[in-house]
């Protein structure tokens, strides 16, 4: 009985692991296979660096979708702030991959500038290889477009979802994000992957294989820094974004009886938030009623699905307006 408890209790864990690094891990598994057989019987050094990214990228969105599982799971008393930062650590995981990854593409790539090799009789494998590379990140791009839109809370669809991932990026959880940023250099590294290699068939410029293959390993430096500052600065805790600290306080002062904010703090943890606040309560109430007051509240904050604990505490009006639109610029 216990057994089949812990078994439903993971199955329903992983249900709420973060789709889109799933997705995208076996996405990229066919990918990297197929670009991986075109490259060995080609000798391109685009297409060996291409592979080696999207093989990065199935082996990290895999890590990414096991940090994502762990940290759903319910903060108990030995840790009583939850598991939310478990996805940042394995995160940090997958920046070192995709790093190691980076240093070998853009080794290969200044070999092949140097000494570039000769086309091999695999053409239309590189290139069926690549369009489905195109056709398959994209269309996981795409999905973790729409994934933006829905842990922002923002609406959106079609083509206004591009300029809205770009801008709300940073409100999506850690593994959306690393998807994201992977992803987006995954189909920019496959156009320039196919360019080369037509390129380098039909025309006598082979070092644009090499030059090429360095530019997709400097891309993938450039996520793993992105990545990394993303993740180290959500392990340290972070401040949560403006518009959400804006939510939060008309949340609060939305309440009859709430006359302002003494202090208020929000900490990002993986993608949910830590409110940790002091309200003030008009006066002349009494200490039942004050109480049902704070619970009210409390119970209005934790509603939301981004808001996975409320600390609140409660004192009488102190005649000073504490709260004001510049606390605002306190919030990232």
């Amino acid at each position: 009985m216990a057994q089949q408890q812990e078994r439903e209790h993971w199955l329903a864990l992983i249900k709420k692991g973060n789709k889109s690094s799933a997705i995208a891990m076996l996405g990229n598994a066919v990918i990297a296979a197929a670009k991986g057989v075109g490259a060995a019987l080609s000798g391109s050094g685009a297409m060996f660096a291409s592979a080696m990214h999207s093989l990065a990228d199935c082996v990290n969105q895999g890590f990414v979708f096991a940090g994502s599982v762990l940290a759903e799971r319910k903060p108990n008393r030995k840790f009583p702030t939850g598991f939310g930062r478990v996805i940042n650590i394995f995160c940090m995981v997958a920046v070192i991959v995709v790093t190691i990854m980076a240093y070998e593409t853009i080794r290969e790539g200044w070999h092949l500038i140097h000494h570039p090799a000769k086309a091999g009789g695999a053409f239309w494998i590189n290139v069926g290889a690549l369009i489905l590379n195109l056709v398959i990140d994209g269309a996981i791009l795409f999905k973790v477009m729409k994934e933006i839109a829905r842990e922002a809370r923002i609406e959106a669809s079609g083509i206004s979802l591009i300029p809205m991932s770009f801008k709300h990026v940073s409100r999506s959880a850690p593994p959306t994000r690393l998807v994201f940023y992977e992803d987006l250099v995954a189909v920019t590294g496959a156009f320039l992957a196919l360019v080369a290699v037509v390129v380098t068939t039909f025309t006598a410029f082979k070092a644009l294989d090499g030059i090429v293959t360095v530019i997709i390993g400097v891309l993938m430096v450039a996520v793993a820094f992105r990545v990394g500052y993303d993740n180290m600065v959500g392990l340290i805790g972070v401040a949560a974004p403006r518009d959400v600290a804006e939510k939060v306080s008309s949340i609060i002062l939305s309440d009859q009886d709430v006359t302002d904010i003494n202090g208020l703090r929000i900490v990002q943890e993986g993608r949910y938030y830590h409110v940790d606040t002091m309200i003030e309560l008009r006066s002349g109430l009494s200490l039942a009623d004050a109480d049902d007051i704070k619970f009210r509240v409390q119970d209005q904050l934790s509603s939301d699905p981004d808001i996975s604990d409320v600390v609140l505490g409660i004192i009488e009006d102190n005649g000073v307006k504490n709260w004001t639109p510049e606390h605002l610029n306190e919030f990232s």
